[in-house]
């Protein structure tokens, strides 16, 4: 069972998230301002947090800094009043991994929080598993029910990032800047020829197919 640590000042908003949360199984905390937050923090195991911006004693943004800054790397959703690009950047650029704006679509709300939390345990465990294929960060090997195939890794890298987003578009430009560095020159074709050479190498792999999106570049279809 997930743990998620709810923070926002309003107590009808932390009640009724953890309503939805409880309901759906997951194991709630709640705090009314970010030092709250921290003093619980310090004391539980918490895997996710849903944290409010403007709230006293501690805002969430200063909170999210707070705790980056000493090394937690648990996903935290900001939810807030402000929908402005500028409000949403400093977010990021302060911690968060995920940004909504009241009034909150509480199934969207669990959809996101759902792909956090997947997105968090493939980042810890390193670890992709899809039925009977298994990709394994800290050795750059896809096991499948026939073979364990050691990859370059370029290849590795390509084929981690498309399965830990299923169904998520990924233009050629993306890719070259996440796995080739921003700063590479390779033209973006190369991503072409890596994806070539992936699809010869798991023709026969059932659990996963990668797609062209026309114009725009790639996904990852599974089949599980």
């Amino acid at each position: 069972m997930f743990t998620i640590l709810v923070v926002d000042d309003q107590e009808n908003i932390r009640k009724l998230i953890a309503t939805y949360l409880v309901r759906e199984g997951y194991r709630v905390f709640l705090a009314g301002d970010g030092q709250e937050a921290l003093d619980k923090i310090d004391k539980m195991q918490i895997d996710m947090m849903i944290a409010d911006i403007m709230m006293p004693n501690m805002d969430g943004i200063t909170l999210t800094n707070e705790l980056r800054t000493s090394m937690y790397t648990f996903p935290i959703l900001m939810i807030t009043a402000k929908d402005s690009i500028e409000d949403k950047t400093i977010g990021f650029r302060a911690g968060t991994d995920d940004y909504m704006v009241k009034p909150i679509d509480f199934d969207e709300m669990l959809l996101r929080i759902e792909a956090l939390l997947r997105r968090a345990k493939i980042a810890n465990e390193h670890r992709i598993v899809m039925g009977k294929v298994t990709l394994d960060y800290n050795t750059l090997t896809v096991t499948t029910e026939k073979e364990s195939i050691l990859l370059p890794k370029k290849e590795f890298y390509l084929l981690f990032k498309l399965l830990s987003y299923p169904q998520k578009i990924f233009t050629r430009r993306d890719l070259m800047d996440e796995i080739w560095g921003f700063d590479n020159e390779t033209d973006e074709r190369t991503v072409d020829v890596h994806i070539k050479r992936l699809r010869e190498k798991f023709e026969d792999v059932t659990e996963f197919k990668i797609e062209t999106i026309r114009g725009l570049g790639y996904k990852v279809e599974k089949y599980i």
